[in-house]
């Protein structure tokens, strides 16, 4: 497959959902420079399928685990590298939440308006009620630019880290809360 970097919004809109079009729209309007890639005969639903993806945007696409209490009443968009390992008692303390898993697929369609594997920080623009908190592991912020989703898994993204914590955060109300995972050697 010939995967091509693209300045801004994709030339042809066709057959796109109205949540990536969003996406768009929305980067546009905060004055964000950004850069895609289609893939829509290998969406990257998984950290493997990245790899060729992460090639062609010239940047790490990061892990992002939406995750939720044992009592599904607080919600977490965790940012975090990708090769990093993710264990929940890790994240636990640092938050003051105990017993993380992972949400399930309609809390994540309920709040951000994405489905399992298309799990991005654009997704908090969808949230207006900030039900869902931001972590970010503090080795995300080290980067020049971040690669995501534009709320679908069939288009990957390169922003500058700065313009989604500078601008794109406070444009969806959210702030973030950085925390600190540990390497394991696996």
């Amino acid at each position: 497959m010939n995967l091509e970097l693209k300045k801004g919004r994709p030339d042809n809109m066709t057959g796109r959902l109205p949540k990536e079009i969003r996406c768009y729209d929305f980067l546009d309007n905060l004055g964000i420079e950004y850069y895609h890639v289609d893939h829509r005969d290998m969406p990257a639903d998984t950290m493997e399928a990245c790899v060729a993806v992460d090639e062609t945007l010239d940047c790490k696409i990061c892990k992002n685990l939406f995750l939720t209490n044992r009592q599904k009443t607080d919600f977490y968009l965790l940012m975090m590298p990708a090769e990093k390992p993710f264990k929940t008692k890790d994240l636990t303390s640092q938050i003051n939440s105990a017993r993380l898993s992972f949400a399930d697929a309609e809390a994540m369609l309920k709040y951000l308006d994405i489905t399992p594997g298309a799990v991005s920080v654009l997704g908090l623009m969808n949230d207006k009620e900030n039900s869902v908190r931001l972590l970010v592991d503090k080795d995300i912020l080290n980067d020049e630019y971040i690669g995501c989703h534009p709320c679908v898994n069939t288009t990957s993204m390169k922003i500058k880290t700065s313009d989604i914590f500078d601008k794109l955060i406070s444009a969806t109300n959210h702030s973030k809360t950085v925390v600190e995972l540990p390497w394991y050697n696996v």
